[in-house]
């Protein structure tokens, strides 16, 4: 049985993260800069999707992850795309490190900072997260949510 793969590349490629991949002459590619982080504690998740219904969101449909450990106040982070784009980002601190989603305490953020509310269980739609990224390095801002 052939599995179908996208043209622009496999999905659930775990990556570092490397900031010199947004240098100038790099791209295309998306510096995250992430603010609001709460505390030192536990690990913290950046992950790429195309800008699309049926990946956003979609276990298993994320592009590149990148995976570190957190720290308190801004982080920063490359996220190389495939090519030019639409895409969306999202953002989760796991405050314990327990590879879970602990809604009580673990933070998260995407694209666009869209409002996450107990109506759409955290999951704004794609069409709220998405964003265009060119050739070259697109910069955007997440704030990072606590319950």
């Amino acid at each position: 049985m052939a599995v179908s793969v996208p043209a622009w590349g496999q999905y659930r490629q775990t990556i570092s993260n490397n900031l010199s991949n947004c240098s100038a002459s790099s791209g295309p590619a998306v510096k995250v800069t992430v603010r609001g982080i709460e505390t030192s504690t536990g690990n913290m998740r950046v992950q790429s999707y195309r800008g699309v219904k049926a990946d956003w969101l979609k276990s298993g449909r994320w592009i590149n992850r990148i995976q570190t450990s957190a720290r308190a106040g801004t982080m920063t982070f490359c996220m190389p795309v495939p090519a030019a784009g639409v895409y969306g980002i999202a953002v989760r601190h796991d405050k314990n490190g327990n590879g879970k989603t602990d809604l009580s305490s673990d933070g998260g953020g995407m694209s666009n900072n869209p409002s996450i509310n107990i109506f759409n269980l955290g999951k704004p739609s794609y069409k709220k997260t998405r964003f265009t990224v060119g050739e070259g390095v697109t910069s955007i801002t997440i704030n990072m949510k606590y319950m």
